[in-house]
């Protein structure tokens, strides 16, 4: 009698493994391929996992192997590309298989549920619905909206996400009241004609010679991996490479994957790639519900979707015919998982293009010293864009020293003043500061009591609004104290500014010139950022203010004046990298202004008008800076000239994490192999939600060096019996240290 077949699954667990199972009673397993879902027995319960090979024998003996308890899937959901590319995520950032795999998949997919079927929720009007004069509903412009947009096609249901889309906000209730009064019903919406674009009636543009060399040049190299850094100042014409490539790609019969960092600029890319791709595109990010990112990723699993555009987790999805991949804004930190399985995808998209045989295009006006450090080492091939598209020029930037100035919500006299002409001239005017709420911090006048998190080692953010006290690290809110909890006395103040409070003095300053505020508390409900993007475009607001949120991508042909007001508080970080995350962030800032016609400027805000970063970037751009940059970073041995690792640590006792880490260190030493360990030592915020951390920094010259001492240490210190008393993770090539 033949021995039956060992099934080998990855199943999510946080363990470093995967395990054997015998195929489902009933099921011949040598008809099951890689990439199929199986209901396991896992403990006392069942879990999803995902088969990854049949073999002939397991390490177990053949009596403890336990059933599959049911074969979820006839078909594989993953081919066998993506779990290899899965399987080289997980031994890379040495995180459990199961994990890694499980999370390439939407949320009910994971759970064991079957795919949807093709479509989507939408709507489509009622016969009486047809009938209705959009006009008549004057009392009710949203639904006059609504009607009228399902009325141009009144025989075609139209997607719900895409009745958001096009009338700038969210519509849910609005959609429920329309069917109430029997005018519209729900219906599912083909994925074919729901990811389909509307049109593609935008022609191309006329490239420059520089957008032509660029997009010849990944051309060139279009059946083959090629790495390219498109190095272009803002407002080049990036998105315009794009599309040209991506035209070709699609012409080819390939498929293209487009990363972008935040769901705010999703967006933005969709409707270009709308108005110009005659290709099904799909769009996947948090921001959608679980049944819409669900059937996005099977569209374009199957091959339906032409374009995927996506943030962080569309890395992997799966794409049979991927043909190009193009991360925009590379040097983005939002790139990198910051918890559970800590990837960066921007270097998952080279991997995969590399794995898949295609080109990849890394975009930035601030590229990422890694990324520039590849490009002269030949790695890369750098791409420049050198001028603005069109006939737009660059901005004139300015500092303004604000040492001794009065400042209002920190806008110094002399801003306030530029403020008003440009708006006097019908420009509008921009201004960044990266600080939510009305104020950082409330104050005691009497004794100097300050609000502190009673979780944090920080301070809770006065958010006027709702009248909450709001800790930014950890999430914890209360009331504002009336009185101060340590003298009683009831002189309690705001100190410092936020976007609230800035919101607040430009509307006294400037009644009758429309300010837009746009930062995580304005766009938190679905659909806001794209209605106040909308509204800037049509020139109901002329004061613009807002977070690093208003910073990127956005292009503003009406603003002609950017202030930037508190510089001062990204010059002296903690981390090695913070000159440039501050570098990138005032240029990319800066971009937002000049981007048409009207010439632009730039005023820059400090305390430290001779601080040599502000001057190199102010005289002589971010190339000049980031050679200096890399100097620095050669000299000191860091990060691109090195490799790190970071064991993070952390409980409710104050010593548990310190103590785990110095036996891991000191059993990482025996191991060591030109690894260097850096600590352990407090978190920069050492108390955060309620537990104490501790950091422990692994650094090689040598990539290969460093992951081979990982492999051998992280089963050691696995064993520890402290491991079982904190909560521990590694991160390799970590992006923050706090």
């Amino acid at each position: 009698m033949t021995a039956e077949a060992i099934l080998r699954v990855a199943v999510p667990a946080p363990l470093y493994t995967c395990f054997d199972y015998l195929a489902p009673a009933g099921v011949n397993s040598a008809g099951l391929e890689p990439g199929v879902r199986l209901l396991v027995p896992f403990g006392r319960g069942e879990r999803c996992g995902v088969l990854l090979e049949v073999v002939a024998e397991s390490q177990l003996e053949s009596a403890k192997l336990r059933r599959a308890s049911r074969l979820l899937d006839r078909k594989p959901l993953l081919g066998q590309d993506d779990i290899e590319l899965l399987l080289w995520a997980a031994e890379y950032y040495h995180h459990p298989v199961g994990e890694v795999i499980t999370s390439a998949f939407p949320v009910r997919l994971r759970k064991g549920k079957a795919p949807s079927e093709p479509g989507v929720p939408g709507w489509s009007l009622s016969a009486s619905g047809k009938g209705v004069v959009p006009e008549e509903l004057k009392r009710a412009p949203r639904q006059a909206q609504i009607i009228g947009l399902l009325q141009k096609q009144p025989d075609l249901p139209i997607s719900q996400h895409d009745i958001y889309i096009q009338t700038g906000g969210e519509c849910r209730s609005i959609l429920r009241a329309l069917e109430k009064r029997g005018w519209l019903e729900q219906c599912v919406v083909r994925t074919a004609e729901n990811l389909s674009p509307t049109s593609a009636a935008e022609s191309a543009k006329q490239l420059n010679s520089d957008q032509q060399i660029a997009v010849n040049a990944v051309q060139q190299d279009g059946d083959s991996f090629q790495p390219f850094l498109l190095d272009g100042v803002t407002g080049s014409g990036k998105t315009e490479v794009y599309l040209n490539l991506v035209e070709q790609t699609i012409a080819a019969g390939k498929q293209v994957l487009i990363l972008a960092p935040e769901i705010g600029l999703t967006p933005q890319l969709l409707q270009r790639f709308q108005n110009r791709i005659s290709s099904p595109i799909a769009l996947m990010h948090s921001g959608l519900s679980e049944l819409e990112r669900e059937q996005a990723w099977i569209a374009a699993s199957r091959g339906e979707a032409g374009v995927v555009i996506g943030t962080r987790s569309a890395v992997f999805t799966p794409m049979p015919r991927l043909g190009l991949v193009i991360v925009d804004e590379e040097h983005d930190i939002s790139f990198k998982q910051q918890d559970g399985f800590r990837y960066s995808a921007r270097d998952m998209a080279l991997v995969r293009a590399r794995r898949s045989n295609c080109p990849v295009v890394l975009g930035s006006a601030t590229p990422s010293l890694e990324s520039l450090r590849n490009a002269q080492a030949g790695r890369y091939q750098h791409l420049m864009l050198l001028e603005r598209a069109g006939e737009a020029e660059p901005p004139r930037l300015d500092i303004l020293d604000i040492r001794s100035a009065h400042l209002d919500a920190g806008i110094s006299p002399v801003l306030f003043r530029m403020i008003g002409e440009e708006l006097e001239k019908g420009n509008q005017a921009l201004l960044f500061l990266n600080r939510r709420g009305y104020a950082p911090l409330l104050s005691c006048y009497d004794c100097g009591w300050i609000a502190e998190c009673r979780r944090c080692d920080s301070r809770m953010t006065y958010h006027m609004g709702k009248n909450l006290l709001w800790c930014h690290h950890c999430g914890s809110q209360r009331p504002v104290d009336r009185t101060c909890p340590e003298c009683g006395r009831s002189r309690i103040k705001p100190l410092g500014q936020g976007t609230e409070r800035l919101e607040e003095v430009l509307l006294q300053r400037f009644p009758n010139s429309g300010v837009v505020r746009i930062d995580r508390d304005s766009t938190r409900n679905k659909g806001s950022l794209q209605r106040l993007l909308d509204e800037i475009h049509q020139g109901k607001h002329q004061i613009l203010l807002g977070t690093q949120m208003l910073a990127k991508g956005h292009h503003f042909p009406d603003v002609t004046l950017v202030g930037i007001l508190d510089v001062d508080q990204g010059l002296f970080g903690a981390d090695f990298r913070a000159a440039e995350r501050m570098a990138q962030l005032i240029t990319q800032v800066s971009g937002r202004a000049g981007r048409a016609k009207k010439p632009g400027r730039v005023v820059v805000q400090t305390r430290h008008p001779d601080h040599p970063l502000i001057n190199t970037l102010i005289r002589d751009g971010y190339g000049a800076f980031a050679i200096e940059a890399l100097s620095e970073r050669r000299s000191a041995l860091l990060p691109p000239y090195s490799y790190q690792a970071l064991v993070r640590a952390e409980a409710t006792s104050d010593d548990l994490p310190r103590l785990f880490l110095e036996a891991a260190l000191e059993q990482g030493r025996s191991l060591s192999n030109g690894v260097e360990f850096w600590g352990p030592v407090p978190a920069p915020m050492e108390r955060r939600a309620g537990h104490y951390r501790a950091h422990l920094l692994l650094q090689s010259n040598s990539r290969r060096e460093l992951h081979s001492m990982l492999a051998s240490w992280l089963p050691k210190i696995r064993d520890f019996k402290l491991a079982r008393r904190v909560r521990w993770s590694l991160d390799v090539d970590p992006q923050e240290m706090l």
